[in-house]
């Protein structure tokens, strides 16, 4: 099992040091997923929220793009709400793209992806939630 004692250093430098551009894997505008709800509290606390999903819905306000590689501009976080057989993919699309970070939500588990991630030279969090750990930090 990977060592995760660093998460909290890590949870602190995404959510308040690695840049406000968040794109979110799986966003669409389905009100009942989680990602909907998280991706409102994201821009509550200031962050670009970039809907990832291959409807590519504009979400929020804000356009939406059918994969990572579709987004013309650069993203900061890569919030993977997939499946977790589905996220180490995600995870390596996020190293291509060159995100300086990676969030695997509640649920979201792969270690394998972890350790390519950090050895990629990622900030990386998993089984976390940033709409939980946010207004922790801003309290």
């Amino acid at each position: 099992m990977t060592d995760h004692s660093d998460d909290a250093a890590a949870v602190r430098e995404i959510l308040t040091g690695t840049g406000s551009t968040w794109a979110v894997v799986g966003l669409s505008n389905n009100t009942s997923r989680a990602a909907y709800g998280v991706a409102r509290v994201l821009q509550r606390f200031g962050k670009r929220v970039v809907p990832v999903h291959p409807k590519a819905e504009t979400v929020h306000g804000e356009q939406g793009y059918a994969t990572l590689a579709d987004v013309p501009f650069p993203v900061d976080v890569v919030d993977v709400f997939v499946r977790s057989d589905l996220a180490g993919e995600v995870a390596d699309q996020a190293v291509a793209i060159g995100a300086r970070a990676v969030w695997f939500q509640l649920g979201v588990i792969d270690e394998a992806a972890y350790e390519r991630t950090r050895a990629a030279g990622l900030a990386m969090v998993m089984d976390r939630c940033p709409a939980i750990e946010i207004p922790r930090l801003a309290g």
